[in-house]
C-alpha cells in the first residue's frame, strides 16, 4: 500500500506467546532490508548476497565454526552505513545514489572518472554540482577514509551490541580492504584478510553484477578482478562452478532460503536480550539525521509511562514500547538530503518521506516474531481524522497503542532541534500537543498521558551512565554538537570557544571513549544519554 491508498483496519497488538524470544537469523534477515535501503539497494539485495556467500564460503572450504560469522556477515556488512548519509548527502550531493557505485572497482582510474562524471551529484544544479565534484577531485581520497573509518566502527560497536557471536565484530573493521591492499582504512591484502570478509565481498558484488546485466556481466567482472578486488584463488573457484554459486538468486523465497541456510544451531535471542537488540536498532536508524539522535529512545521512554497512565496491559505496553524503537527504520530509505533540508519540502519530496512507515511496515512484516509490531510501529504519523499518513487511518482503526506512539512521536519531535526550526520549549509543546488534540487529530487521552510522563520523568533519553563520567562537562557539551554534526568553528561559536580548543576537546574524548571517529562518538553519546537537554 502507498500514500493514498484506502486505509486498511489496524490490528491491535496480539498477546505473545509463552516463549517471547525470536529468532537471530529473523531478527538480523529484517534489519537487511533497512540496510538495503540505506544504501540504496532494493530489498533483499544482502539475503541474495548471504545465499551465495554461504554456497562460495562452503566450496572454499571455511570451516563449519566460521560459516556461521560469514552468514552474519554477509547481512550486516553495510550496518554502519547510516553512520555517514548526513554526510555523503553533504560531500557528495546524496547519499542513496552512491549505490550505483557498487557494481564498479572505484580504485580503476577509468571506472572511478565514470561515476564521478555519471552518478556524484546527478540531480543538483550545475553550479552546485561543480563544486561537489571539485571538492571530490580534490580531497576524495581522505572523504572514502573518513566514511570507510566510520561505517566500520560504528559496524563494529553495533555488531557488538546484537550480541551474535563475539568473532563477529572484529570482521567489521576489514570490510572495505582489497586483496590488492588498495582498501581503506584497514591496509590488510591478501590472505592476511579473514577469508570470510573475501567471501562477502567477492559474493555480494557478484549479486549486484547480476541484478545490473546478468550471467555475462558477473563473469567478466569478476575475471577481471581477479587479484585485484578478490582473492585470485576465490574467483576461480567461482568462475569454475558459476552456475551452481549463482543458482539461490533465482530461489522462490528468498526469506525462507536464507533461514534455512543459517548455519549449526538456529540461534535464538531471549526475551530480556531482544530488547538491548532492538535498542541497537534505533540507534543505527536515528544515525540517519543528526537532528533525529537519540528520538526513538525517546519516544520509547515516554510511551512507557505514557502506556501505564493510560490503561494498556504490561503486553500492550511492551509492544508500543518496540514498536516506538522500530518506527523509524524506514527513515533509512529516504534521502539524508531531505532529512535535512533547511527550507520547505517540495512534494515530491513530502511523499518520500510519507514512505517511510510504509517501509517500517515492509521491513518487519516478513518476521513473523516482528510482523505484530510492523502494523502498530507504521501508525505513529497517523491522526484521528485521517490526515495522517501513510494510511489515512482513522478514529476506530487507530488502537490506543497507536495513539500513544503518535502523541510520544509528535511532542518528542517538537523538543528538537529541526534544519528548518529550533526545537520548541516544554512549554509551547505540551500547548501545542494539547491543540492538537483540542483539534480532533490527536487522542486527548493519550496526549495527556505522555505530558504527564514527560513533565514527570528525564526527557529526552535516559541519565548519563557511569562509562561518562570521566568527561567533563564541558567535553560532554562539545559531544553533543558534533554529534548533532556540528563542525568545530560552529560548535566553538555555539560555546565561545575557538575551532582549535574544539579540537583539544575531541581529542580528549576519543581517548576517553575509545573512538576515533565522530560517527562513534555520536553512536557513543546516544548510548549513554548524553544528548538530553
Amino acid at each position: 500500500m502507498t500514500p493514498g491508498d484506502s486505509a486498511a483496519p489496524a490490528v491491535p497488538p496480539t498477546a505473545p506467546s509463552r516463549d517471547d524470544s525470536m529468532r537471530m537469523a529473523e531478527l538480523i534477515a529484517s534489519l537487511s532490508f533497512a540496510i538495503d535501503l540505506g544504501v540504496g539497494m532494493p530489498m533483499e539485495w544482502m539475503l541474495r548476497s548471504c545465499l551465495m556467500a554461504m554456497r562460495l564460503g562452503e566450496a572454499a572450504g571455511l570451516e563449519p565454526a566460521r560459516r556461521r560469522n560469514l552468514y552474519y556477515l554477509a547481512l550486516l556488512r553495510h550496518i554502519g552505513c547510516t553512520s555517514t548519509s548526513a554526510a555523503a548527502a553533504r560531500d557528495f550531493g546524496g547519499d542513496l545514489g552512491m549505490a550505483e557505485g557498487f557494481e564498479l572497482d572505484l580504485e580503476n582510474p577509468a571506472e572511478a572518472l565514470r561515476f564521478l562524471f555519471t552518478v556524484v551529484a546527478k540531480d543538483k544544479p550545475l553550479p552546485q554540482r561543480i563544486a561537489i565534484l571539485a571538492k571530490l577531485m580534490a580531497g576524495g581520497q581522505a572523504l572514502k577514509r573518513e566514511n570507510h573509518m566510520s561505517h566500520c566502527e560504528v559496524a563494529e560497536r553495533l555488531a557488538e551490541r546484537l550480541a551474535i557471536d563475539p568473532g563477529l565484530p572484529l570482521l567489521f573493521r576489514q570490510i572495505y580492504s582489497r586483496w590488492d591492499g588498495k582498501g581503506t582504512p584497514s591496509e590488510l591484502k591478501g590472505n592476511a584478510i579473514a577469508l570470510e570478509v573475501r567471501v562477502v565481498h567477492l559474493a555480494q558484488d557478484a549479486a549486484t553484477l547480476f541484478s545490473a546485466g546478468g550471467k555475462p556481466a558477473v563473469l567478466e567482472a569478476v575475471g577481471r578482478r581477479a587479484g585485484g578486488m578478490y582473492d585470485p584463488d576465490l574467483a576461480a573457484l567461482f568462475l569454475k562452478d558459476a552456475e551452481a554459486l549463482m543458482a539461490p538468486l533465482a530461489v522462490p523465497s528468498v526469506w525462507d532460503a536464507v533461514l534455512a541456510a543459517e548455519p549449526g544451531t538456529k540461534a535464538r535471542i531471549a526475551a530480556d536480550r531482544l530488547d538491548e537488540a532492538l535498542i541497537a536498532i534505533s540507534d543505527f536508524t536515528d544515525f540517519k539525521s543528526p537532528y533525529v539522535l537519540g528520538h526513538s529512545r525517546a519516544v520509547a521512554s515516554l510511551v512507557t509511562g505514557a502506556a501505564a497512565r493510560a490503561g494498556l496491559t504490561p503486553d500492550e505496553a511492551r509492544d508500543v514500547k518496540r514498536a516506538a524503537w522500530l518506527q523509524d527504520i524506514g527513515r533509512v530509505g529516504v534521502s539524508a538530503g531531505i532529512w535535512g533540508k533547511p527550507r520547505a519540502l517540495d512534494e515530491g519530496e513530502w511523499e518520500r518521506v510519507r514512505m517511510h512507515p510504509y517501509f517500517t511496515e515492509r521491513i518487519l512484516a516478513r518476521s513473523p516474531a516482528l510482523a505484530r509490531l510492523s502494523g502498530l510501529a507504521a501508525l505513529h504519523h497517523e491522526r484521528l481524522d485521517g490526515s495522517g499518513y501513510h494510511k489515512r487511518a482513522a478514529g476506530a482503526n487507530l488502537p490506543m497503542a497507536a495513539r500513544l506512539l503518535a502523541a510520544a512521536d509528535t511532542y518528542q519531535a517538537m523538543r528538537e532541534d529541526r534544519p528548518h526550526r529550533k526545537a520548541l520549549t516544554a512549554a509551547a509543546a505540551a500547548e501545542e500537543l494539547r491543540r492538537e488534540a483540542k483539534s480532533g487529530r490527536l487522542d486527548a487521552t493519550a496526549v495527556e498521558a505522555v505530558l504527564e510522563t514527560a513533565g514527570h520523568a528525564p526527557a529526552p533519553g535516559r541519565a548519563p551512565g557511569k562509562a561518562a563520567a570521566d568527561l567533563s562537562a564541558r567535553e560532554i557539551e562539545v559531544l553533543r554538537l558534533m554529534a548533532r554534526g556540528l563542525s568545530n568553528k560552529q560548535t566553538g561559536n555555539a560555546l565561545c570557544i575557538s575551532a582549535k580548543t574544539v579540537g583539544h576537546h575531541i581529542q580528549h574524548i576519543y581517548a576517553k571513549i575509545g573512538a576515533s571517529t565522530r560517527a562513534a562518538a555520536a553512536l557513543y553519546a546516544v548510548e549513554h544519554g548524553l544528548l538530553d537537554r
